[in-house]
């Protein structure tokens, strides 16, 4: 019998949230490597290039809150099978594509169904695991995602050469087919409360304007003028302040009252964007320093950088045994010192730097980034009911994209403005980002704080009320 807390269908839910985290980080490296001869062979821009990974980021950051809600009211298994199917079919698309124009396209819609997939894969562990056991199983999850970053570039660069481009679309294929059929075919726990409420299409689209907008700012930053600039930033700031105002007044609101108002989760959510922005800015930084000053190959530079994939691997289940015995606040805020001390000791970086030298900064990036990943991603996840635990993984998805988009944004504009490939400037600022997550960290909870939101949300809590 398959019951809700059987063995069974907790492997297969974990099985099913690592293998969906995994086939969208795999997708997103192999296809920077693939880029530049997709743009050769289908004739196409540098800027129709750019869009292949731009269409794909703003269909996805503008939706995964609103699919996390679907979620949470029709299940997540089943919007996790229609995400990660509908992913395979587009991926089979692009590897089909004619002309630049469909590969654009088919990215957006890639897009669409990664927003379908990604909040389910954390929804799904919500669902199956009890709050104190989710560590390990998010723990999991994220090695998952640190062992795909580390082979992408290298599986893509191989099937480049050796295929082309279109190979590394098919990789997905296969994959996806299976889980999505084992979704469909296997039957889930079942559903404890029956979710009445409507779904918030105005607050949806409000915040998918304020995303939108937010997204396309920051991807425009390095080149845009501070007039294009500061009107994003209007359209981000007032279309954010409608939206909360919007789901302060409606009786349904796209983000429940114990998600809007929590602290915890909002001090959480923070820390994976400061987290993100500096991790993923200094990576590229030191992708350009690695290839432009010291003159390496990309297969080297990724060989390089190859100890920070690595060591997220190894370090994240370590990190949830550590949030079981020292709690949220100690975990996370170690975890942030040593990610700030690898953006810094990058920042170092010169000509004569050694292969030690660039090897530890890595490290120490990868060190503090998975072990911020896991605590935090933990503390957004447990301190949500499980009525909104879609909501809790479109939040934390959220920010996991918005994060490294500002974290490239701000690199790419600080380099500008110097001549060469000056580490120095732009990796001081993505510092000066991490070190956020400080005053961020102390607001989570320590160890009683995390046994207390492991027996789930009050149940005195205030229920949701509409405002005249």
């Amino acid at each position: 019998m398959n019951s809700p807390g059987s063995a069974v269908h907790r492997r297969l839910t974990l099985a099913s949230s690592v293998i969906g985290a995994v086939i969208v980080a795999l997708d997103g490296t192999v296809l920077t490597v693939a880029q530049p001869t997709l743009q050769r062979d289908l004739h196409a821009s540098f800027g129709q290039v750019q869009w292949t990974s731009t269409g794909y980021l703003i269909a996805v950051a503008s939706l995964l809150v609103f699919a996390g809600r679907l979620g949470d009211r029709y299940g997540h298994q089943q919007v996790f099978a229609i995400g990660i199917l509908g992913f395979g079919a587009t991926s089979a698309g692009i590897g089909l594509a004619p002309g630049i124009g469909w590969v654009i396209g088919l990215r957006v819609a890639q897009g669409v169904f990664g927003a379908l997939l990604q909040p389910a894969t954390l929804g799904m562990l919500r669902a199956a695991y009890p709050a104190d056991r989710l560590g390990m199983p998010i723990a999991l999850r994220t090695s998952a995602i640190g062992l795909a970053a580390a082979t992408g570039p290298l599986v893509g660069g191989a099937l480049v050469t050796h295929i082309g481009w279109r190979a590394v679309f098919f990789v997905n294929v296969v994959p996806s087919l299976v889980m999505g059929v084992l979704a469909l075919a296997v039957r889930g726990p079942a559903r404890g409360k029956v979710w009445a409420q409507g779904l918030d299409v105005p607050g949806a689209c409000l915040l998918a304007v304020a995303l939108v907008a937010l997204v396309r700012t920051l991807v425009a930053l390095p080149e845009a003028g501070w007039t294009t600039t500061v009107l994003g930033l209007v359209v981000v700031a007032a279309a954010g302040a409608v939206f909360v105002r919007h789901e302060r007044r409606t009786a349904s609101p796209l983000l429940p009252s114990e998600v809007l108002g929590s602290a915890t989760i909002g001090a959480a959510l923070g820390i994976l964007v400061a987290a993100s922005a500096s991790m993923l800015g200094a990576l590229f930084v030191g992708s350009y320093f690695l290839q432009e000053t010291l003159g390496l190959d990309p297969l080297r530079t990724s060989l390089r950088a190859l100890p920070g994939a690595v060591v997220i691997v190894l370090v994240a289940p370590v990190a949830a045994v550590l949030l079981r015995r020292f709690g949220a606040r100690r975990t996370t805020l170690a975890g942030t010192v040593v990610l700030t001390l690898g953006v810094l000791a990058l920042s170092r970086l010169d000509e004569a730097s050694t292969v030690v030298a660039i090897g530890g900064g890595f490290l120490l990036l990868g060190a503090g980034f998975g072990t911020v990943m896991v605590t935090a991603t933990a503390v957004v996840v447990r301190h949500a009911s499980a009525e909104s635990a879609g909501v809790a993984g479109g939040l934390q998805q959220t920010a996991m994209n918005v994060g490294p988009t500002l974290g490239v944004a701000t690199a790419a504009t600080l380099m500008t403005l110097t001549t060469g490939v000056a580490t120095g400037p732009p990796l001081t600022a993505l510092a000066a980002v991490s070190a956020i997550g400080v005053p961020l960290a102390l607001r989570l909870p320590g160890r009683t704080g995390v046994a207390a939101a492991d027996q789930g949300p009050r149940k005195d809590a205030a229920p949701v009320r509409a405002r005249p």
